[in-house]
């Protein structure tokens, strides 16, 4: 059996992140595991595949954003044969999540993060194995390569699977909810979440996504992109145009809560618009997307903008 199952982690709510199951054969791996909350459904989802938690032999993680992999430690301790992929610089973070816990807890504020996450268990270092750029784990019937991809968060990379031609791209390749898909008009939009974003080493990660030449994306917000040519470029116009909030941004001189709002309303008009021109529905649910990822990519553009400017005080 070989098989590649998208499980919703119903994070927030249903339609807003995912994580991966890949079966080979009798064995099993996890591209993300989102929070605490949704280790329990893919747990399930072993079980309905026939397969308990001794058969899986990796648990991959795009980058330590807990959206991603806030689960890892609940999850490692359920599968006694599992090792944690991660990027180098990620590593440490799962290894011990404290300084990782406290900055999310300045994000989010106190109380959010715990209904959102939960406890964040660390994973001993014997379980960790660090994947260097360029790096190929052959794994059953398929090789992984490993691609280090910038821009979104300095500790991101993306997973070539060569059995399906496809590469699983965490945050680097964007944000493609099924609500805004139809078709040719289908929806993809940069994720510029705090704190690492850049908009030119994000352009270069697109380029080196299509460098492998896979024709289809597994997003995890949210599910499988399948025209990954006609995605760099909805995603390249995107990531331009969150350069030039960030420039506008920066020339007002504005801080704070002032800082925030310009860059927001930016944001929103630039989704906004994009829902418009490609005539997708925009009610109620819609709604709260558009406003959840309009507020968590402002945050990140003013955080570059305030940070870049303490470091040249």
């Amino acid at each position: 059996m070989d098989k590649i199952r998208t499980i919703d982690c119903g994070y927030v709510e249903a339609g807003l992140a995912c994580a991966y199951l890949i079966v080979d054969g009798e064995r099993a791996t996890f591209v993300e595991n989102n929070t605490n909350y949704a280790v329990p459904l893919l747990i399930e989802a072993l079980k309905e595949e026939g397969l308990g938690p001794e058969s899986v032999d990796y648990i991959i993680i795009t980058h330590v954003h807990l959206d991603h992999a806030g689960g890892t430690g609940k999850l490692i301790s359920l599968c006694p044969n599992a090792t944690v992929l991660a990027h180098p610089k990620a590593a440490p973070h799962v290894i011990d999540p404290t300084r990782l816990i406290k900055s999310s807890i300045q994000v989010y504020g106190e109380e959010n993060y715990f209904k959102l996450y939960g406890e964040i268990m660390p994973v001993s270092k014997d379980r960790v194995r660090t994947m260097s750029d360029g790096e190929e784990l052959i794994w059953q019937k398929r090789t992984f390569r490993f691609l280090h991809t910038r821009g979104h968060a300095n500790h991101h990379f993306c997973i070539y699977d060569s059995l399906t031609n496809g590469i699983f791209t965490g945050d680097t390749f964007g944000i493609g909810y099924t609500l805004f898909r139809k078709g040719q008009d289908s929806l993809l939009f940069p994720s510029t979440t705090p704190t690492d974003f850049d908009p030119e080493e994000a352009i270069l990660s697109i380029d080196k996504i299509l460098g492998t030449g896979a024709d289809k994306a597994y997003l995890t917000h949210f599910g499988v992109w399948e025209d990954i040519r006609s995605g760099a470029s909805q995603m390249k116009e995107g990531l331009n145009i969150m350069k030039n909030i960030l420039i506008s941004a920066e020339k007002t001189g504005l801080e704070g809560e002032a800082l925030f709002g310009f860059c927001e309303a930016r944001v929103r008009s630039y989704l906004e618009d994009q829902i418009h021109i490609r005539h997708l529905p925009f009610g109620e649910k819609e709604e709260r997307f558009i406003g959840f990822d309009s507020q968590i990519n402002a945050q990140g553009i003013a955080f570059k903008i305030e940070r870049s400017r303490k470091s040249r005080k």
